[in-house]
């Protein structure tokens, strides 16, 4: 136990899952959500400071997989880039990167019908399940249950 699950008792203990549960309805399914910890948001964050290089780096490649830069107009190929109209490929593959992972990390938010985590769930796993829009619409319901005020202080 905790100090404070000492502190707060027995009773406290046994209903402390509860505590820190909210749902919400998405399609007619009741979705229970563990709101996490103050250090389990800042992991987080800190993967989004410092993605995870193997995965941005298997993403470029699947980007670029088959690309012909020299058949291509609008192309310029630098050391370890390629920028196709303006955009790098490297930098959209950090995006898809992080966003992969937030939603994963968000999905793992998510409580089984029967109490069981979501742990060790993968991103390809969530793919496989969801198309994107739905994906998107999970990490937005999520973030409304366990930050309800974040949506006020963005909008302002």
């Amino acid at each position: 136990m905790s100090k404070l699950g000492d502190a707060l008792g027995k009773k406290y203990e046994e209903n402390k899952l509860s505590i820190i549960t909210r749902q919400f309805e998405l399609g007619g399914h009741t979705f229970k959500v563990k709101v996490p910890s103050v250090s389990e948001v800042e992991n987080i964050y800190d993967y989004f400071k410092t993605p995870n290089e193997d995965d941005v780096e298997r993403n470029y490649q699947a980007l670029i997989k088959g690309f012909n830069a020299e058949k291509a107009e609008g192309v310029e190929v630098k050391d370890n880039d390629i920028i196709i109209e303006g955009r790098s490929m490297r930098e959209t593959a950090k995006n898809k990167t992080l966003l992969q992972y937030r939603i994963t990390a968000y999905i793992k938010f998510l409580i089984g019908e029967n109490g069981e985590t979501l742990d060790q769930i993968t991103y390809e796993d969530i793919e496989a399940e969801f198309p994107l829009a739905i994906q998107l619409t999970l990490v937005d319901k999520i973030n409304e249950v366990i930050s309800p005020e974040y949506k006020e202080i963005r909008s302002k």
